[in-house]
């Protein structure tokens, strides 16, 4: 669960100021790059089914969009603010340089909890976000695009408005879309198997076979259970997951030391990675404290729920045994774990990188959409395979070479390219 306390966007600057010092950043490009260059908030009113009207806070963050039209999804959270929308716009933007795609980073999010809303009211939600923000998103300016609890369904939705006040076809304003409808293939997995990609090129530089190694994974949603689905394929075994139980408002860690079978959990889970708890059990998985993940006598630790989990307080329940941690979250971990993290020498795959799958193919579909071509599934993950790899690579020989942190070296690149691209546009 979310911690109500915890600020995301002030984690954010504390990471770029360490790395604008490692560069050498003047004043001008700091003040620059350390806050978002737009910012929207507003109410989106929506009837209800019971003919009362809600009205539900929105957001939309532009970072930057200096090497290109902004990037990044839409959340829907009972718990969303703008720090949190501010901070993953800014994530967006050194995940779309470290993977070296033409795109600045966005994020925008919605106050609301789909869990207790109905189709049409989720609906009404998505129309009412485009209508604030129909001058200020586009293909050319800036694409929206899926993330937790909104799904390509939403995304459709919010196309077919746009397109409705603008009077004409604009497959390329969004992504995640259904594949009948401009989407593209492999991106359901994409985010998921990026992990894994990096994850795999992590395993070959520590000379690890991915068979001989145990997960921990938290979350289960469409990023966990696609990871979780090509290490498994590659030998690994994932011992528990950990995910959110709406009937409880709480969550749990369901474990098998044996490993868990990934297609008996996906038989008894929502469409919101929620795992039937009564169910787990009776097919034998012990169930646990939601936070027990962390604690598991594993090889790598998997965060790929929320910011803010791997933390001061919980880096000490780490077993020994972790050498490696994947950021498939954004933000799981604060930089006071950074530094225990460094100190106890875990290889750590950021989050910006490690999850940067999901928006290098969404990148894809804008360019399948733009053209009004498609691409078949295996030329699609072969292009992410070969995008991730590359990142990966470039982010590790720089750490080895400069014997910076995993996490401040991919920091070095993107920042570093960013900033180049504001000074060649003669923005400062």
């Amino acid at each position: 669960m979310a911690d109500k306390s915890f600020n995301a966007f002030a984690m954010a600057q504390a990471q770029f100021d360490k790395c604008a010092d490692l560069l050498g950043l003047d004043d001008a490009t700091r003040k620059l790059l350390r806050s978002p260059m737009r910012e929207y908030s507003f109410n989106i009113p929506v009837r209800m089914d019971d003919g009362r009207f809600e009205v539900f806070r929105g957001f939309r963050v532009q970072h930057n969009d200096a090497r290109g039209p902004g990037k990044g999804g839409i959340r829907f959270h009972p718990l969303e603010t703008i720090d949190t929308v501010r901070a993953l716009s800014m994530w967006m933007t050194w995940k779309c340089a470290v993977v070296d795609i033409p795109l600045g980073g966005s994020k925008g999010g919605v106050i609301c909890d789909p869990h207790n809303l109905s189709s049409r009211e989720q609906e009404g939600i998505c129309r009412g976000w485009v209508r604030q923000l129909v001058r200020d998103i586009g293909p050319l300016r800036d694409i929206p695009a899926p993330d937790v609890m909104t799904n390509a369904q939403h995304m459709l939705w919010m196309l077919d408005e746009y397109e409705t006040i603008r009077g004409a076809k604009y497959p390329g304003l969004i992504t995640g879309k259904p594949v009948g409808m401009g989407g593209s293939l492999g991106r359901t997995e994409a985010t998921g198997f990026g992990v894994i990609y990096t994850l795999r090129e992590a395993m070959k530089e520590m000379d690890v076979e991915p068979g001989s190694t145990k997960t921990a994974v938290q979350g289960f949603g469409n990023v966990a259970q696609y990871a979780i689905r090509l290490y498994q394929q590659m030998g690994g075994t994932v011992v528990c997951v950990s995910c959110w139980d709406q009937n409880d408002q709480t969550s749990y860690t369901y474990l098998k030391k044996n490993g868990i079978d990934l297609d008996e959990l996906l038989n008894i889970t929502d469409h919101f990675g929620g795992i039937n708890k009564g169910k787990a059990a009776g097919l034998g998985y012990e169930v646990l404290p939601g936070d027990a993940w962390i604690e598991q006598e594993v090889d790598i630790l998997l965060p790929a729920a929320l910011e803010n989990q791997i933390t001061a307080k919980t880096i000490v329940k780490i077993s020994d045994r972790v050498k490696v941690i994947a950021e498939g979250a954004n933000g799981p971990t604060t930089p006071e774990a950074d530094a225990v993290i460094k100190e106890r020498g875990i290889f750590m795959i950021p989050d910006f990188l490690a999850n940067a799958g999901g928006v290098t193919c969404s990148y894809f579909e804008q360019v399948q959409s733009n053209m009004n071509h498609y691409w078949a599934k295996e030329k699609v993950l072969a292009k992410l395979d070969i995008n991730m790899t590359s990142a990966f690579i470039a982010v590790s020989d720089l750490a080895r070479k400069k014997k910076l942190y995993m996490r401040d070296a991919a920091y070095v690149i993107a920042i570093n390219r960013v900033a180049q691209a504001c000074k060649d546009r003669g923005w400062i």
